[in-house]
């Protein structure tokens, strides 16, 4: 059983490896029309290199020993004419190939990032986006440097490797024999370095996407670590993930360094074999020296596909690492499946209930348990209670960002599971706490959910959400470009755009995270403004944590420990003198009074 083990394993290794090659190779599959040209240009390559020495040991058996100097001179015009076309077929095959390479990548790429963009929100709740960017960039360029960049050379070069074989056979049995003695050893040779590569290339992959990750979480996290005085740990963290990178890819490195010279000392061998024997072939006379000078040329001509194949082989190892990285992102379960008989949500009028709602991140431990709740249309709802008790969950089960575990979640009376995502969410707009910005114009940003709106729109939109007046006085109005995250606007600045962009959708559901919240008082007042001209007409949920701005909500939900524990209007849960009212005292200070 313990002998047999690594056994197993390796065989699964190797079962995975072929797999992820099998799969990777589908993407030749748009491209089977040029795939045959690029394989005619490799094998007019190939035979070009293959032919020549051939004729250099025939020449000089029959031309330059016996001194005939015109048959010499069409000799070398020939060999001039079979050499500029294996040059003219390498160029093209190298350009033939490198081109369905490149768009192959490409489609690699925009799978990748389309899947990325329909993954549910629970698979980035445990993944890092700088990993996921490791993916899209670094593993596809190691596939790039592995396929792109040398396939064409590892074509042309084992169609090369089976034309030398057959001509040094052709030519003299013996010494092609004695040839090929050193590839079982250069196979031996290969197959060890790549098992030990295998695992190292892998941990290189890895190694690569934690630093990456850390990376972008140094990057966008710079003000917090200066604030909170944590540069120093922040970079010794970075070094140790850092050094892992380096240690790995430094054994990597170290497992190529030594099979490159293994693979020249069996080159070398092997010719010195081929001179021994031929040159005693040659002075017994059972070979002519044409014949031993051709089997020189093919022995160096051998050696150096059989070289470039190795090194291909070790790329070949990181590449085929990376891609299983990808394959398993590609392979992770989609967003949220539309049931197969989904249909369109009819225009929403704003009823929500939830009804005996139970919901869980995992299966074991429930985030809200037996929630019962009912919003009329046009009612502001506001959750309150204390971090982790529930709020954003219900938020994002009326988005449909999850399924419930058990009961439903009805608006005007249909089962949202029962209608497809994109007509739900089209009909909910949504104001968070920390808005993202995107790079791109101002109109751009606002239009963000309605890009095919007018600018007659967008304009409307800006003044209803008190942000028009502002953006027009920016150098280039809304045509202003702006940075990551939407720099240099400031907080408030970003609420009023995004709730600009809530306006222009038009939604008949809202949804709004405190948006309030880290922002000067007279932006304030232009964001309270503009979210009350919002939610006029409109369902709204809303997540307060300061309870100052849910004194006019038509039903304040109390959430505790997944359960709503109490509802009711300000006034009525204020004389309630209960959850409500204590947390209302305790942030204004003073007693509560309905």
């Amino acid at each position: 059983m313990t002998s047999a083990g690594p056994v197993v394993a390796a065989e699964q290794k190797a079962s995975r490896q072929l797999s992820t090659l099998q799969r990777f190779l589908q993407y030749l599959r748009p491209y089977k029309k040029e795939v045959p040209i690029a394989l005619l240009l490799v094998a007019i390559g190939a035979a070009t290199q293959s032919i020549g020495p051939f004729l250099i040991g025939w020449s000089i058996d029959n031309l330059i020993i016996q001194g005939n100097l015109s048959g010499l001179l069409l000799m070398l015009a020939l060999l001039a004419l079979i050499y500029i076309l294996g040059i003219t077929a390498i160029r093209g095959q190298i350009l033939r190939v490198g081109w369905i390479m490149q768009r192959l990548l490409g489609q690699l790429r925009q799978d990748i990032f389309t899947k990325i963009q329909s993954l549910p929100i629970s698979f980035f709740d445990r993944s890092e986006a700088g990993d996921l960017m490791s993916r899209l960039l670094n593993d596809v360029n190691t596939v790039n440097q592995a396929f792109g960049q040398t396939i064409a050379q590892m074509l042309g070069n084992t169609f090369s490797l089976f034309g030398i074989i057959i001509a040094m056979f052709s030519i003299n049995f013996k010494l092609g024999l004695l040839s090929n003695l050193a590839v079982p050893l250069m196979i031996f040779t290969t197959s060890f370095f790549a098992r030990w590569a295998r695992a190292r290339f892998r941990v290189t992959r890895q190694t690569i996407g934690d630093l990456s990750a850390k990376l972008e979480e140094g990057i966008t996290s710079v003000r917090e670590a200066q604030a909170f005085n944590r540069v120093e740990l922040n970079i010794a963290e970075f070094d140790l993930v850092n050094a892992a990178n380096r240690d790995a890819n430094v054994q990597a490195v170290a497992i190529t360094a030594a099979f490159l010279p293994s693979i020249d000392f069996l080159n070398t061998l092997a010719t010195a074999a081929v001179l021994a024997y031929g040159g005693y072939l040659a002075v017994t006379g059972a070979a002519t020296v044409g014949v031993v000078t051709a089997f020189l040329l093919y022995v160096q001509q051998f050696f150096r596909p059989i070289q470039i194949l190795s090194q291909f082989y070790t790329q070949a190892q990181s590449a085929l690492a990376g891609l299983e990285r990808i394959f398993l992102l590609l392979d992770e379960p989609s967003q949220l499946q539309d049931a197969p008989d989904a249909t369109e949500m009819p225009p929403i009028q704003g009823e929500v209930a939830f009804e005996n709602v139970a919901f869980g991140y995992s299966p074991s431990q429930l985030v809200l348990k037996e929630v019962h709740l009912c919003a009329k249309p046009g009612q502001m709802i506001a959750l309150v209670g204390p971090t982790g008790a529930g709020k954003s969950t219900i938020i994002n089960l009326i988005l449909r960002f999850y399924d419930v575990t058990g009961g439903a979640v009805k608006i005007d009376g249909v089962d949202i599971r029962s209608v497809t995502q994109a007509s739900l969410r089209r009909q909910i707009g949504i104001v968070l706490q920390d808005n993202i910005l995107f790079s791109g114009t101002v109109a751009e940003n606002i239009a963000f959910g309605s890009p095919h709106a007018t600018q007659a729109d967008i304009e409307a939109a800006a003044q209803l959400a008190n942000v028009h007046e502002f953006v027009i006085s920016l150098p280039q109005g809304y045509s202003t470009q702006l940075g990551e995250r939407g720099a240099p606007l400031s907080q408030g600045q970003r609420q009023l755009v995004s709730i600009a962009r809530a306006v222009l959708i038009n939604p008949r559901i809202l949804i709004l995270d405190e948006a309030t919240s880290s922002i000067d008082t007279r932006t304030e007042a232009l964001v309270q403004d503009a979210i009350a001209r919002l939610l006029k007409g409109r369902t709204s949920f809303v997540i307060a944590h300061r309870l100052s701005t849910v004194t006019q909500a038509d039903q304040v939900l109390v959430i505790q420990q997944g359960q709503i524990v109490e509802s009711g209007t300000h006034a009525e849960l204020i004389a309630q003198q209960g959850i409500y009212a204590n947390l209302y005292a305790l942030q204004l200070g003073a007693p509560a009074a309905a």
